[in-house]
């Protein structure tokens, strides 16, 4: 079995990493800090094909493959962890599911913005009752007329503050089987944003409210029965996720091996300490194993979504190697690597940050165990439980 990148990929590796030097090394740090959305970034990837990959090309993207998309995280995180957000954002999760399943009226409407990097899509999933237990949200779309009223709230919508669109998951009826999405746009009637709350990454998110606002079935992306293709197409937010965990802590790897190649103490480079010998060598084992788990996924998805069980292993292992290793980097480089200086320091809250998002760590084992036993298991109570407390 061949592990090297094709001779295509290569090229095209080399070609996106010469791009971020050119283009974006010199503000890395201070793209690290900013609080906007970097739109000129979006619009330069946009212009030099870096936006929707993966996306089939008579849908107004390149036409690439999966791993195209997240060799291009990996080359743009090297030189600039923060600008690895556009990538993800104009190729994976709900950019993906969008250009998958809408109709072509929602294509023109809404993709060629996004692809153009004029745009920005935000998928609000998670509710304050239902995280980890999506199935439980209650965001209830009722019929009314030629559309839908929708009603209810959403949090932790990454992008929130800026996105233009929202891919929003709602309830139609009971049951999983009338779990579905709709597009809202920013500023429609009855739409409301609640007070903006930091993470420790650095990022901002706000509440977002519906008070009854209508949707036309024109903006209806998935209707009734529509939750497994939405899952299947947040299997590739998951991927995107993935990527940069491995990428941000690669970037922190590459930090501290400078550091300890040039700088001294006790008359020697630190490399000449086998104690930090041997945490770089640990950390590369960690790495190597989590990119081969990563492209595995990416690979078997070829021009599809990946699967469920592959994903879940990469991004299990590779959040986790992501933030060990970047928390390593910052113990080696010390005051230096602590500072904000330092975009070791960034990289080590962005990664902590993603053994949370797009799915904790924990609930991928859940995910993974299943894969081994080949059965499922049901976090929540029995139903037979749930209806002897309804009828208490």
């Amino acid at each position: 079995m061949d592990f090297d990148l094709s001779e295509q990929q290569a090229q095209f590796a080399d070609a996106t990493r010469g791009f971020a030097e050119r283009h974006l090394r010199a503000g890395a740090l201070a793209r690290a800090h900013a609080e906007d959305y970097p739109w000129d970034i979006a619009r330069l990837m946009a212009a030099n094909g870096f936006l929707g990959i993966a996306i089939p090309e008579q849908h107004g993207g390149i036409g690439g493959q999966l791993m195209d998309a997240i060799i291009a995280i990996e080359q743009i995180a090297a030189a600039d962890p923060r600008s690895a957000d556009v990538i993800q954002a104009g190729n994976f999760g709900a950019i993906r599911v969008l250009a998958q399943f809408a109709t072509p009226a929602q294509r023109e409407r809404y993709l060629k913005s996004l692809l153009a990097g004029e745009a920005l899509i935000s998928v609000a999933m998670t509710e304050p009752n239902a995280g980890s237990a999506v199935t439980e949200l209650t965001t209830f779309a009722k019929p009314d007329g030629d559309g839908f009223r929708i009603s209810g709230s959403k949090i932790f919508t990454t992008h929130g503050l800026h996105a233009t669109v929202f891919l929003v998951y709602v309830r139609y009826g009971p049951g999983v089987g009338n779990i579905g999405s709709v597009l809202i746009e920013r500023g429609a009637e009855g739409f409301s944003f609640g007070k903006k709350v930091r993470f420790l990454s650095g990022e901002d998110w706000n509440p977002l409210y519906f008070d009854n606002v209508f949707v036309p079935k024109k903006d209806v992306l998935l209707g009734p029965g529509g939750f497994k293709k939405q899952i299947a197409g947040f299997n590739v937010e998951r991927i995107g996720n993935t990527a940069r965990s491995l990428a941000l802590g690669r970037y922190a790897f590459n930090a501290a091996r400078e550091l300890a190649t040039t700088r001294r103490q006790f008359g020697q480079a630190l490399c000449e300490f086998q104690g930090l010998q041997w945490k770089f060598a640990e950390m590369q084992i960690k790495l190597d194993a989590a990119q081969l788990l990563l492209y595995r996924a990416a690979t078997n998805a070829d021009k599809g979504f990946p699967g469920a069980a592959d994903t879940a292993i990469a991004k299990a292992m590779c959040n986790r190697v992501g933030f060990e290793v970047a928390s390593e980097a910052m113990q080696i480089m010390g005051g230096a690597g602590y500072s904000e200086d330092s975009l070791v320091e960034y990289c080590f809250r962005r990664t902590r940050g993603w053994m949370i998002a797009g799915g904790a760590v924990e609930v991928l084992l859940n995910r993974i165990a299943e894969h081994v036993f080949d059965r499922k298991f049901p976090q929540g109570p029995p139903k037979s439980a749930l209806a002897s407390e309804a009828t208490d």
